[in-house]
């Protein structure tokens, strides 16, 4: 189960460094796919840089979403499963960041008892 936690964080970042390299934006994509590096830094300050980046990663697969589909939408092009699909990565990269407020194994690793 730990395993997992951790697993979905690393695929939440390395989707939001696929999709930052498509629009071709290196300057944010590389930090982004070295962020799970965090993960070995036992602080509190590196646990909520996580937990920020990943709702705030959740926001841009919403921005992107909406994009697309007004995109398709005036296109007249088949838009609901794209945004069904696109929707359900926003929610998995946000959901990631909740081991670090909901698990105690993880709340004590990176010192969130107090905060």
């Amino acid at each position: 189960m730990k395993f997992l936690r951790y697993f979905s964080i690393v695929l939440s970042f390395l989707l939001l460094g696929a999709h930052f390299r498509w629009h071709q934006l290196d300057f944010v994509s590389f930090p982004v796919i070295l962020l799970p590096l965090l993960l070995f830094v036992k602080k509190s300050w590196a646990a909520r840089t996580i937990q920020v980046v990943l709702f705030l990663g959740g926001l841009e697969w919403v921005r992107t979403t909406i994009e697309i589909a007004s995109e398709r939408i005036a296109d007249g092009e088949p838009w609901v499963k794209m945004a069904v699909i696109l929707g359900a990565v926003a929610v998995f990269t946000a959901v990631s960041a909740l081991p670090f407020s909901k698990n105690s194994d993880m709340r004590k690793r990176y010192g969130l008892e107090k905060s």
